[in-house]
């Protein structure tokens, strides 16, 4: 577990001090997976691996000035790029690992991942931490700002039939650690799945 940690935090410090100009245009994708989320105003949520903290001025407008609105990822260098980039202004940035948050259980409505599952240790544990913070009835979107195929082609790899992503697999995966997946979406712009916490 700790070498997958240290993979992790190598792999995003190294890339943290130019992940957004990276990818400049993937504001309005998640913006748009925000609002899919049908987060209220006053609403708790989580942006779960939250890197630098693009989902986090949309997390904000959703739950208004009201709503509590959390950053955790596991990489300080994401969480300094966050907060230089002033996110840190739309949610409190905190430096944790989603497999063990400082969160209470069911104190949330929602938790937001982007790009979180391929990089998730134990998926499936990992998964289950999500939904014990998370209320009865509440909500996960795990999202990508591109699908799995363009994905996997901007990696130079092919889709295999064991990709957690894949519907087939996901479902079960996501029943099987406390949710229940309503929404599955996987386009060439975005790929998007939306979960609801079952009691």
């Amino acid at each position: 577990m700790a070498d997958d940690h240290r993979h992790v935090q190598d792999f995003f410090s190294a890339r943290a001090a130019d992940w957004d100009a990276r990818f400049p245009d993937d504001g309005p994708t998640f913006a748009s997976a925000v609002s899919a989320m049908g987060l209220r105003a006053g609403d708790a949520v989580l942006d779960a691996g939250c890197g630098t903290g693009r989902a986090l001025p949309a997390l904000r407008s959703a739950v208004g000035s009201g709503g509590t609105v959390l950053g955790a990822d596991l990489t300080a260098a994401m969480l300094e790029a966050a907060a230089r980039a002033g996110r840190d202004r739309d949610g409190l940035l905190i430096q944790a690992d989603a497999a063990r948050l400082p969160v209470r259980t069911r104190a949330l409505d929602a938790v937001f991942a982007a790009g979180l599952i391929a990089h998730l240790p134990q998926p499936e544990r990992n998964l289950a931490e999500l939904a014990r913070v998370v209320r009865p009835g509440g909500r996960l979107a795990l999202f990508h700002p591109i699908g799995r195929a363009a994905l996997a082609a901007r990696h130079r790899r092919t889709l295999t039939d064991d990709d957690l992503r894949a519907e087939p697999n996901l479902a079960p995966l996501l029943a099987r650690s406390g949710w229940r997946l309503n929404t599955y979406l996987d386009e060439e712009a975005r790929f998007l799945a939306l979960a609801e916490r079952v009691s």
